[in-house]
């Protein structure tokens, strides 16, 4: 499996970013996908999941102004972000997670939030 994140940026608090994750290769092996985030001195953490079925899962820090997507036609998972903050600034990474439990990374894509 091979994700190709793109869509981070800078932006001012309030403001909103789409991030986009196309995923290739085996994606039948796909149970779910979704986004994490690592901000500089700080361990990586889930923002938001999406399962094949359309479960979706979220932090808490992010419930009501975030939300994840897929669109299965273009294996692609979509992160909408709304009201953003300064606090959401990190480098965003995308993820797979197969039927096995395997895990697939795509690069991280840098998201500055700035006040």
């Amino acid at each position: 499996v091979q994700l190709q994140a793109s869509g981070g940026g800078l932006v001012q608090a309030g403001g909103s970013l789409v991030l986009s994750c196309a995923a290739s290769g085996s994606i039948f092996s796909i149970n779910a996908m979704g986004w994490y985030r690592q901000a500089p001195g700080k361990e990586r953490e889930l923002v938001a999941a999406i399962t094949s079925g359309g479960s979706t899962n979220y932090a808490d820090s992010v419930k009501g102004r975030f939300t994840i997507s897929r669109d299965n036609a273009k294996n692609t998972v979509y992160l909408q972000m709304n009201s953003l903050k300064p606090e959401d600034t990190a480098v965003y990474y995308c993820n797979a997670k197969t039927h096995t439990l395997d895990d697939y990374w795509g690069q991280g894509t840098l998201v500055t939030v700035s006040s």
